[in-house]
């Protein structure tokens, strides 16, 4: 969403299976390492205010998740569990042996993931806009979306997502920031995006919650009717220590929106790693 700066590391990694995903680190003053996940036809570039506002509290790695960016775009289906593999091997190329793990939507769900699979790399949980289930409904939900960018193209979903995405005064005084991320939800494919879908209909990671014994914080805002602070809620009680924050106004891509609350976030969890 904007230009890269020029002192990052920047690569791509090959998964277990011979993806390639695209990414870079942002450099930090080397006290602490963040993983930062993107929302559902994102990119990394998601990531690029939130960075800039833990200006370089951290060393910061964002990429794009299989099927989104400038990484690989296998055919389907997908699974969550695989979207935490990947990042594995990617912790592993980059060599990091573990890290503060967050995720906004999507990218919840697969840090959410990654936490169950790989709690040992897992330092503390951040877990932004985002749900570990999205209820009885959310197959057939999320397949008709789906279905809907299939038949008629991304663009039918632009509205709908718009007006999900942020909040309307974020709107008239960020058009460029919308126009961003309309622009990079526009540039998915479609065979990926549906897989995507599908993924996120089937995920269901409630039984991994009372296991964590890391520091998690758990952030939503008022008005996110794609994961309203019910879901959040749900994540704060399960997940042992959690912290909830409620945001008043915002919306469901609250690291675009407000960006320097989610790095504040990020450094309670970085320094709560550290203790």
């Amino acid at each position: 969403m904007s230009d890269l700066m020029p002192t990052q590391t920047i690569g791509f990694a090959e998964t277990r299976d011979g993806i390639r995903l695209s990414y870079r680190i942002v450099p930090g003053n080397g006290e602490g390492r963040c993983v930062l996940i993107h929302s559902l036809a994102m990119d990394k570039f998601f990531w690029e205010p939130t960075a800039a506002a833990l200006a370089g509290a951290s060393e910061v790695l964002i990429y794009d998740c299989r099927g989104h960016g400038v990484s690989g775009k296998p055919a389907g289906p997908y699974s969550t569990a695989q979207f935490a593999d990947d990042l594995a091997d990617l912790m592993n190329h980059v060599g990091w042996s573990s890290a503060v793990v967050a995720g906004a939507s999507m990218g919840g769900c697969i840090a959410l993931a990654f936490a169950a699979a790989y709690p040992e790399r897992v330092n503390a949980l951040g877990l932004f806009d985002t749900t570990a289930w999205y209820g009885e409904n959310a197959p057939a939900a999320w397949a008709e979306r789906a279905e809907k960018a299939r038949n008629e193209g991304l663009k039918a979903l632009v509205g709908f997502q718009k007006t999900r995405w942020f909040s309307d005064g974020f709107h008239e005084a960020n058009p460029d920031v919308v126009e961003a991320a309309v622009s990079t939800f526009l540039a998915n494919e479609i065979d990926a995006y549906v897989a995507t879908c599908n993924m996120l209909g089937a995920a269901d990671l409630r039984e991994a919650l009372p296991k964590f014994d890391f520091p998690c914080r758990v952030l939503v805002g008022t008005e996110d009717y794609a994961t309203p602070p019910e879901m959040a809620r749900v994540l704060a009680d399960n997940i042992p220590g959690a912290t909830l924050t409620i945001l008043e106004g915002a919306r469901h891509f609250t690291p675009l929106e407000v960006p320097a609350i989610i790095a504040g976030n990020l450094q309670l969890l970085i320094e709560a790693a550290k203790a």
